[in-house]
């Protein structure tokens, strides 16, 4: 029983690792899950539940964003911006000019000629994948799913909000 109870003390008491990537061995959280208070069992914040990892090192918890719901109502993109951000506070950190960068993407890709839009959508929802793996950025898995969506369908509607969504992202963020 006295083990038990020391274990969660002993992680949170640890200090951040400095740089490093993988440290977190095959199957841990990899270079963010070790930051102090970041194993608090039910003390986490926002949408997810009381695990802090689940299937392939994604945050327990996310609910996919739904394409129709955000092209039909302007609320309900504003709620998903909002989660999206408290999601991005909680896990991630330094994510502003990645943001920025991406966002300035996008909307190159929704001003792209129409017989390209789709090809550019795709390019960014690689670009998008590329950079959440290589900052760590688990909060954007998000985004990369509703990409996906938004880029099968090949709507403007579509390419639009997807574009208002991010830039509520980047404004919330700021």
């Amino acid at each position: 029983m006295a083990e038990e109870q020391q274990q969660p003390r002993n992680r949170e008491s640890r200090p951040p690792r400095e740089g490093g990537r993988g440290q977190g061995g095959p199957h841990g959280p990899g270079p963010r899950g070790d930051r102090p208070g970041g194993d608090r069992p039910g003390g986490d914040r926002g949408e997810r539940g009381g695990g802090r990892f689940g299937d392939r090192g994604r945050p327990d918890g996310f609910l996919e964003i739904e394409l129709e719901k955000l092209i039909g109502d302007s609320l309900y993109l504003d709620n998903q911006a909002h989660a999206v951000v408290s999601r991005m506070r909680d896990m991630d950190s330094g994510t502003k000019t990645q943001l920025r960068r991406l966002y300035g993407a996008v909307r190159r890709a929704v001003r792209a000629p129409e017989s390209e839009r789709q090809h550019e959508f795709v390019m960014l929802r690689a670009r998008l994948a590329y950079t959440i793996a290589r900052h760590g950025l688990r909060s954007l898995d998000q985004l990369e799913k509703l990409l996906l969506q938004v880029t099968r369908k090949n709507d403007l509607r579509g390419y639009e909000r997807f574009k208002d969504l991010f830039e509520a992202i980047v404004a919330y963020n700021e």
